[in-house]
C-alpha cells in the first residue's frame, strides 16, 4: 500500500509507478549540485530500490524526496528538491512533513542527510550537526559520472 497525501492541488506519493525518471534525472543532472552529470540509468536504479515520495502538481512531477532505509534502524535522506517555479509555497516543507509521517519511517535509531544550503529546512524536524564526526568515515567519488560517461 502507498502512502498518497494532497494538499490544495498538491500531491505527494510514494507510489513507484507515478515517479517521472526522465524529469527526476533531468533535475538531478542538470540542476542539482550533488548528483550533476548522473546517467539516467542510475537515477532509476535509485529510485528502484529507495522509498521516494514524489510531489506533483496534477500529474507532473515537480520535487522528490529519496529515503535509502532499512524501514527498521536507519535512513538516508537525499535527491530532495522542489523545482524553481514552486518554490516558497511551503511545498518542501510539507514534503519532509510527509517523510517524517510515513508508517516505515517510524522508530528509526538514526537519521541522516548531506546538505549544503537547506540547514534551516532540516533543522525544524531535528537535524542537527553531528555530534561526534570523528566517528563517521565516508568514501567518496565525485568524478564518477565524469568518468564512467560513455565519449560523444
Amino acid at each position: 500500500m502507498h502512502f498518497e497525501t494532497t494538499q490544495a492541488e498538491f500531491i505527494v506519493s510514494t507510489d513507484p509507478e507515478r515517479l517521472d525518471a526522465g524529469a527526476i534525472h533531468a533535475y538531478l543532472s542538470e540542476e542539482s549540485y550533488w548528483a550533476k552529470g548522473i546517467p539516467l540509468p542510475i537515477v532509476k536504479k535509485a529510485l528502484a530500490h529507495s522509498l521516494c515520495f514524489g510531489l506533483y502538481a496534477a500529474t507532473r512531477q515537480i520535487g522528490l524526496a529519496r529515503v535509502i532505509t532499512d524501514r527498521a534502524t536507519y535512513c538516508y535522506l537525499c535527491d530532495v528538491y522542489v523545482l524553481a517555479d514552486y518554490r516558497g509555497q511551503g511545498l518542501g516543507r510539507w514534503l519532509m512533513d510527509c517523510v517524517f509521517r510515513h508508517p516505515d519511517l517510524q522508530g528509526l535509531r538514526r537519521m541522516s542527510l548531506a546538505t549544503a544550503d537547506a540547514h534551516g529546512l532540516y533543522a525544524q524536524f531535528g537535524f542537527t550537526a553531528l555530534a561526534k564526526p570523528e566517528r563517521y568515515m565516508e568514501r567518496v567519488d565525485p568524478e564518477i559520472y565524469r568518468r564512467n560517461a560513455a565519449p560523444a
